[in-house]
């Protein structure tokens, strides 16, 4: 009875409980800056949680600033660490809150930020730890952002790298855990075999790709390689149809769900 909490929480993370995915990680604007203009908050919000994302990702001050009735049954995660590419090590992630600052704002889980093979990784892993470790006093979910990234790294895709990255991840205690597509594509199964807890798939393909299409095919992609879905953030609300590409996905990822609206009749592409 004592996780039952957290099992409740986790089904909140999938909309239809069916152990898949679609987050929208937000949080870009602590590390890169504005994600949108102020004004259109509102509007992404809206966006996301119509087309279909299971859970949005923001800061705790950020969290407090979107309005409840603009959330309906879409998850919402604390993210817990922060970081800038003006420090002296650009991978390195601070804590900036904990378990119980997201519990008390009513958060349906948190993450953590970790670059293995950054120059700060250990303080980064001892975080990931101890977060963990509250999780597990709360019953909240933890969900791990875990990169190759940093000096010692040679390359960011490499199956074998990916695969050690997601296991640390789940041995310090995570739920679920977000890291980079293998490449080629078809290696990330061997990434997805390894893992005993859940991994998405994050980013996406960098080319132009206003409605989404392409991004479908990668979650197509990921899904094929074991992943149980996608943690996707820039790619969506870089586009000038926000929710177009998460119709897209979300029809993807839960093909059983009747979307809200029809990426083919929505916005951009629209006929």
């Amino acid at each position: 009875m004592a996780d039952t909490g957290k099992a409740l929480r986790l089904r909140r993370l999938s909309r239809p409980a069916d152990g898949r995915y679609l987050f929208v990680p937000l949080d870009h604007s602590v590390s890169d800056g504005p994600v949108v203009a102020n004004h259109e908050w509102d509007e992404l919000i809206r966006d996301l949680v119509l087309g279909g994302a299971d859970a949005i990702i923001v800061h705790k001050g950020r969290f407090r600033a979107i309005k409840p009735e603009l959330l309906d049954d879409t998850a919402l995660v604390v993210h817990l660490s922060a970081g800038t590419p003006h420090a002296a090590d650009e991978h390195a992630k601070v804590l900036v809150g904990d378990a119980e600052d997201a519990l008390r704002l009513g958060a349906d889980a948190v993450s953590v930020h970790v670059n293995v093979g950054s120059d700060t990784e250990s303080k980064q892993l001892a975080d990931l730890g101890a977060v963990a470790s509250s999780c597990q006093a709360w019953n909240i979910p933890l969900i791990a952002m875990i990169y190759a990234r940093g000096p010692r790294i040679h390359d960011p895709r490499d199956s074998r790298t990916l695969a050690h990255v997601v296991n640390i991840a789940a041995d310090l205690g995570a739920d679920l855990v977000k890291t980079s597509m293998a490449y080629p594509v078809e290696r990330m199964a061997d990434v997805t075999a390894s893992c005993p807890i859940p991994v998405l798939a994050a980013g996406g393909p960098p080319a132009h790709d206003p409605d989404g299409i392409a991004l479908a095919e990668y979650a197509r992609d990921a899904l094929s390689a074991g992943c149980a879905g996608l943690a996707v953030g820039r790619r969506i609300f870089s586009s000038p149809n926000p929710l177009s590409v998460v119709c897209r996905l979300a029809a993807v990822l839960h093909p059983q769900v009747t979307p809200n609206h029809s990426p083919m009749t929505t916005g951009a592409g629209a006929a």
